[in-house]
């Protein structure tokens, strides 16, 4: 049932939702396996060959994993309803993928949060961050820059940082623009974002940061709270946050 389930999940992000890169696959695969294991083990022929101490082995790898995996997301889940604090020195909105007719929609979300921030806060700067990849029509800085300027914001509040290509970068390369030990920073990213991306800048030496939380795609949040563990874990392995 649950590989029958996978598999659901990612026909309906293929087909009718989107992705922002190939990690859904990891639904399909996953969900095929499920399903071959489930079939070998309605007929006997997996569990009945397989050493007690070796089961044994696979269970406490499994409980530990799992348990690994509850807490990391536990910490994940903590960023979604982060509001940032009144009158930051400056906001950083982190980039996401612009497409040929704009920003996508992850990004769009993220730069309304943003257009919100700044227009309870008109004393507080912004720095757009995100530099552009080989799919894409402009850097993500300047279509955020073009898109918050549609929306009202005034041009002289926004800096463009458009080098970097991932969140450490997105944090470093912005913190020319700033005072990190002083400023009071808000980083704008998705729910699912926020924890990692405020680890991160804190590690990177911002000493004053806190997380604004935007919104993301409901159908999606599965996928990037199951994405972003692995994010977690990578960004701790190299010592990132």
């Amino acid at each position: 049932i649950l590989g029958i389930l996978f598999i659901l999940y990612y026909i309906g992000m293929a087909l009718f939702v989107g992705h922002g890169s190939d990690f859904y696959l990891i639904w399909l695969l996953t969900g095929a396996a499920l399903l071959v294991l489930g079939i070998l083990v309605r007929k006997g022929t997996v569990l009945s060959h397989i050493p007690v101490t070796l089961k044994r082995i696979c269970l406490v790898v499994l409980c530990v994993g799992g348990i690994v995996f509850l807490v990391v997301e536990g910490f994940i889940i903590s960023g979604f309803t982060a509001k940032g604090e009144e009158n930051l020195d400056a906001v950083v909105v982190l980039g996401a993928q612009m497409k040929q007719e704009g920003p996508s929609r992850i990004l769009r979300m993220r730069l309304d949060r943003a257009c919100r921030y700044l227009e309870e806060n008109p004393e507080t700067a912004v720095i757009v961050s995100g530099g552009q990849g080989k799919d894409e029509p402009v850097s993500e800085a300047q279509g955020m820059r073009d898109y918050l300027v549609k929306k009202g914001i005034a041009p002289e509040r926004i800096i463009m940082e458009d080098r970097s290509r991932n969140t450490k970068e997105n944090i470093n390369f912005s913190s020319a623009f700033l005072d990190t030990e002083n400023d009071r920073v808000g980083l704008v990213t998705s729910n699912f974002h926020v924890f990692r991306a405020t680890r991160i800048a804190r590690k990177a030496g911002y000493k004053n940061v806190c997380g604004i939380a935007a919104p993301s795609d409901l159908f999606l949040l599965l996928n990037n709270t199951v994405r972003e563990f692995f994010g977690v874990g990578k960004d701790w392995a190299v010592g990132n946050m």
